[in-house]
């Protein structure tokens, strides 16, 4: 089994932008408005890689293996993975360029995106909800004076 040593999102983007050229062209449940993008990709605690996928037909959540470590199972079979934010059952797919990965689907059909930008914040969202990534806190407001808010300088 080989795994990725490295971020693999070109790769996915490659890939997955050659699937909605040929085999995914004019299928009715594609959105327009979607391009192929890999959005948030980072290792897992295990050493494997998590990301979001968007494509026309699809938002999901995708594994792949970042190590030796990575379970035997044949495609269509499911696995549980383990996040900060919880237990997610996923799927594991084949395609001949990428190899092994487990997908979790989060819309599919995603026709509910007006614009690429709506479907892209949804997946950022999702991938710090997922890591349990904390908000960022706003700056402290720094005092002002009564000058400084009349216009009058400090």
């Amino acid at each position: 089994m080989s795994f990725w040593t490295t971020d693999p999102s070109s790769a996915l983007v490659k890939v997955f932008a050659e699937i909605a050229r040929t085999r995914m062209a004019d299928v009715p449940i594609c959105n327009q408005a979607l391009q192929v993008e890999a959005v948030g990709f980072r290792r897992t605690d295990d050493g494997h890689w998590a990301g979001l996928m968007i494509t026309p037909w699809a938002i999901n959540l995708l594994c792949l293996p970042g190590n030796d470590q990575w379970p035997a199972l044949s495609a269509g079979s499911k696995h549980v993975w383990r996040f900060p934010s919880g237990d997610y059952e996923f799927i594991v797919a084949d395609e001949a360029s990428l190899g092994r990965y487990h997908l979790c689907s989060l819309f599919s059909p995603a026709l509910e995106f007006d614009s690429h930008e709506a479907a892209r914040l949804t997946a950022l969202a999702s991938i710090h909800a997922l890591f349990g990534d904390a908000m960022a806190e706003p700056p402290p407001a720094k005092p002002t004076s009564r000058r400084a808010f009349l216009g009058f300088g400090r």
